[in-house]
């Protein structure tokens, strides 16, 4: 796996805490646990372990808003007491149907899932290789949608493959990011690289401050290294003030990562010494002199 797609995955156990063993077989039956949101009280947190032969195959846990666990009783699940109790998840991957029992803010059961079959058409349509069960049940985690798949094709993009439609779901990129990252001027040349503006969060509104301040049309590769470095327009506006206009983007990356400020080069010229050229300010912080 390369490195944007090893960055994006740590990034969704962050977020979604989705885990899948992609080849394994599809398990007989999916265990789910309720309980109360971590964070968010309001939100009540599923988890949800496929398995098979004893042996944990998938898991997925998050926390739901209780209206997405469809046709769940959320008096009964919140009162004391145990009583049966049955929901069911639908997203346009697939849907997991689920019955136990609980109460008292605690639940368990059994769920059985079901890939849709539009979906499966729609892959095929697009070329995208036929995904396993285990693969639909990871693309239903991450709720990958209809949308993305749909603007990843107009764009034009390679077609993806079943882990790259996953760090982009997992990630929120939607047919919108795709369209508006289009229409700023910028069309990744790869899925790894809309990966890694997504990422990184690189979006139309946070080009457009560089836009505001002379920088337009940046190199892709530029705006990953502005971004990883934090390079914001109020750094280039600061040093647009002191006389130092038009700075290539090279430069600034060069500056910035060694934490060259507009306000180091003010302090430097504190003593009545004029403006050093841009050329000598590595120099100046390193060894806090001229030539």
């Amino acid at each position: 796996m390369n490195r944007p797609l090893a960055f994006i995955f740590a990034l969704m156990c962050a977020l979604v805490t989705v885990s899948s063993a992609c080849s394994a077989q599809s398990p007989d039956w999916i265990r789910f646990t309720l309980e109360p949101g971590y964070k968010d009280p309001v939100k009540i947190r599923a988890s949800f372990h496929e398995q098979r032969n004893d042996a944990d195959k998938s898991n997925w846990s998050t926390g739901f808003m209780p209206s997405d666990l469809i046709g769940l009783d959320v008096s009964s699940f919140r009162n004391p007491g145990t009583r049966p109790l049955r929901f069911a998840i639908v997203r346009e991957a697939g849907r997991l149907d689920c019955s136990g029992a609980g109460g008292n803010n605690l639940a368990a059961g059994n769920c059985s899932f079901t890939p849709n079959t539009g979906f499966l058409q729609l892959l095929s349509s697009r070329g995208i290789a036929r995904p396993s069960r285990e693969q639909m049940f990871t693309l239903t985690a991450v709720n990958a949608r209809r949308d993305m798949i749909e603007a990843v094709g107009a764009a034009r993009y390679p077609t993806p493959s079943i882990d790259d439609l996953v760090a982009l779901a997992a990630l929120g990129v939607d047919g919108r990011y795709i369209s508006d990252m289009s229409r700023a001027g910028y069309r990744p040349q790869s899925i790894h690289s809309l990966i890694e503006f997504k990422a990184l969060g690189i979006t139309p509104q946070w080009i457009g401050g560089f836009v505001r301040v002379g920088y337009a049309n940046v190199p892709g590769d530029g705006l990953v290294q502005m971004r990883a470095l934090n390079i914001t327009p109020e750094y280039i506006e600061g040093y647009n003030r002191l006389g130092y206009r038009n700075l290539p983007v090279e430069k600034l990356v060069e500056l910035k990562a060694l934490n060259i400020t507009p306000e180091f080069v003010q302090s430097v010229t504190r003593d009545g010494r004029s403006m050093p050229p841009v050329s000598e300010l590595v120099e100046l912080k390193l060894f806090g002199r001229k030539r």
